[in-house]
């Protein structure tokens, strides 16, 4: 339910209604979704289906560079398209920011295993903050579930997992730069 792909789709919905006070802001974050959540997570899907990732999870680190790559792709689109279509800023913004913590994620996970899903649960915690201010806290424990989770299943080591959550600050860095 936690996973990187729905809190993506998730966090894009909640700042699409942000942007505009209403359901066209929805309109807009379920466009940005559909680059940014849909289409990579088909890819991923697609991937272990042909049987050329061995999880959605993608644990095997050398496996994440094309469906990161490709997901960059889509990504990309969806800002050009986003820009050409006069989305409303706080979209466009996070769309970049997102754009620019896949390409941070892509650059340490190829020397180094990173929590993605912790990269993702903590950039969406400090942009709910930098969006709704003070209302937006319990959206940590979510981080944090996410993190014990990803400790208790052994999927990472508390390095990564911290780590992953750092990085999440260079998206909500650059979303706050931008909107």
């Amino acid at each position: 339910m936690l996973a990187p792909a729905n809190l993506v789709i998730a966090l894009l919905l909640v700042i699409g209604w942000h942007s505009t006070g209403g359901i066209v802001g929805v309109g807009w974050g379920l466009l940005a979704a559909l680059f940014c959540g849909v289409v990579p997570l088909g890819i991923i899907l697609r991937g272990v289906r042909r049987g050329r990732l061995t999880d959605k999870h993608i644990r095997v680190r050398r496996q994440r560079l094309v469906p990161m790559g490709l997901s960059l792709l889509s990504v990309a689109a969806g800002i050009v398209l986003l820009y050409a279509l006069h989305a409303p800023a706080e979209v466009s913004a996070l769309v970049v920011a997102m754009l620019v913590g896949l390409v941070t994620s892509l650059a340490v996970t190829t020397g180094w295993q990173i929590s993605i899903h912790n990269a993702v649960a903590g950039g969406t915690v400090m942009i709910l903050l930098l969006a709704y201010g003070p209302a937006a806290l319990p959206a940590a424990l979510a981080a944090v579930g996410i993190g014990w989770s990803r400790l208790v299943l052994r999927a990472h080591t508390l390095p990564q997992v911290l780590a992953g959550t750092a990085l999440g600050g260079v998206s909500a860095l650059v979303f706050a730069l931008l909107r």
